[in-house]
Order: structure tokens, then sequence, then C-alpha cells
């Protein structure tokens, strides 16, 4: 998966949108209302490296492996950094995005959650 389809992936979410900060933070966030769900990091070093929060159990499976670290600064919220998406296997970078997704709804108001799903329940009927 290259990064333009992530990008697409991560805006397919309901609710989901995309803001990108310049200098000096450079990144390309995704959140859901104010909460983050993932982003890029659109300068050098690791142009394009992409953090994603994953669960405490995922976390520690996620960092043994080359190419995958604590993302800096936001490693103690479990937020893991994958340096080249397109080395990662599609199927489990969308299942890890879409639970960092899901995490980021479930801290939302629960107003805010029941009208994401009501969204989503829509979208799943079609």
């Amino acid at each position: 998966m290259d990064v333009n389809k992530v990008k697409k992936y991560c805006l397919s979410f309901p609710g989901a949108g995309q803001k990108e900060n310049g200098a000096p933070s450079n990144i390309l966030t995704f959140s859901v209302s104010d909460k983050k769900f993932a982003y890029f990091k659109t300068s050098e070093p690791e142009k394009w490296r992409f953090s994603i929060r994953v669960s405490p159990d995922r976390f520690l499976e996620l960092t043994d492996q080359p190419g995958i670290k604590p993302a800096r600064y936001m490693h103690r919220f479990h937020w893991v950094t994958i340096v080249k998406v397109k080395s990662f296997k599609e199927d489990y970078l969308k299942e890890v995005i879409k639970w960092s997704y899901q995490k980021a709804v479930s801290s939302l108001p629960k107003k805010t959650q029941a009208e994401i799903n009501s969204i989503n329940n829509r979208l799943t009927k079609k």
C-alpha cells in the first residue's frame, strides 16, 4: 500500500478529515472531530513515515519488527511509526488504522459518537 492509498483509506472513515501543519512540525494529520488517529511526517528525515495509535499488546508486537518504532513524543500513548508503509502488509495496515480510528471515535462525546455511527450504518447498508 503506497502513501496515497493510505491517505485515501484514512479519509474513507465517517467524519475523517486531514490537516497539514507546516514548519516546525511538518505533519499531515488525520482526525475525526478533534481526535487524531494517524499522521504522516512531510519532511526529511524519513519523509512519509506514518504513525498510528495501537493497543498496548500490538505496540509490543509491532515495535519488535524492523522498520517500526515507537512514535516520537507519542510512544507513551502507544503510538508507533512505520518508516515505509509500502513494506507493510496491506490487510494488517488497514486493520491497525481502523483500530486507531475507532479508538479516536470512542474518546469523543457520546452525541458525536452516535452521529458518526449513524453515518457508518447508512454507508454499510448501501
